[in-house]
């Protein structure tokens, strides 16, 4: 295994695990300002990885994709949470569901103004320092690219993804017990997006959308072309 690709696996797990990290503990703390203690209870308000953990999401996944080169993104053990504490619970899922990406843009928007911040001198310190290099050519392009997949990942509208809260928030309160029962049995239809429909047909609707949206949005953050 060559230097640079385990440069690469490196990268992407340090870029990674704050991402889901930092994503699951936002739905939690929101959960929280809005009165509810279940994330709180179960321990989940921590930045601990193993408290976050999905065997499958959180490891399996990425290892799959980090392996095939392709766009790395997952998810962690999603955070517990009861609306029945929220005043409003529509308000509250959306509140709730859009926290965890909000926490991926921020970070994305972080490590693009580190990254503009160090541009003038990069160049000097890549050839000098190769940790820095590192670091700068593919630990920050990754740290942004991850944080914009995951967040363009769970915008899509799909239960359990956090998308899906939009729709929760046009549902009319008594019916909303409807709603979480279709959640709970909607990740087979994403995981025919994820790797059947691209196995049957020359075509990934997913890595389009990915492409479009995180993406572009990278290359317009960053202060050069890292997709």
């Amino acid at each position: 295994m060559s230097q640079e690709l385990i440069a690469y696996y490196i990268c992407s797990i340090l870029s990674f695990v704050p991402a889901i990290v930092l994503h699951e503990v936002s739905h939690g703390y929101a959960a929280y300002k809005l009165g509810d203690p279940t994330a709180k209870k179960a321990g989940r308000l921590t930045l601990n990885p193993l408290a976050h953990v999905d065997l499958f999401g959180t490891i399996i996944l990425p290892v799959m994709l980090m392996l095939a080169h392709a766009p790395v993104f997952g998810y962690a053990k999603p955070v517990p949470y009861n609306p029945q504490y929220f005043e409003d619970k529509r308000k509250g899922d959306v509140i709730v569901g859009l926290a965890g990406p909000a926490a991926n843009l921020v970070q994305a928007i972080l490590g693009s103004a580190v990254a503009w911040a160090l541009y003038g001198a990069a160049p000097q310190l890549m050839a000098s320092n190769e940790i820095f290099a590192y670091f700068y050519g593919l630990f920050l392009p990754l740290y942004v690219l991850i944080n914009l997949y995951l967040m363009f990942f769970n915008l899509l509208p799909i239960p359990p993804l956090d998308g899906s809260c939009i729709f929760a928030f046009f549902f009319p309160e008594d019916k909303m017990d409807i709603y979480y029962r279709i959640e709970q049995y909607a990740m087979p239809v994403l995981l025919l997006l994820l790797f059947v429909v691209p196995y049957l047909f020359p075509v990934s609707p997913i890595s389009i959308y990915m492409d479009a949206t995180a993406g572009n949005l990278a290359n317009l953050m960053f202060p050069y072309n890292i997709s």
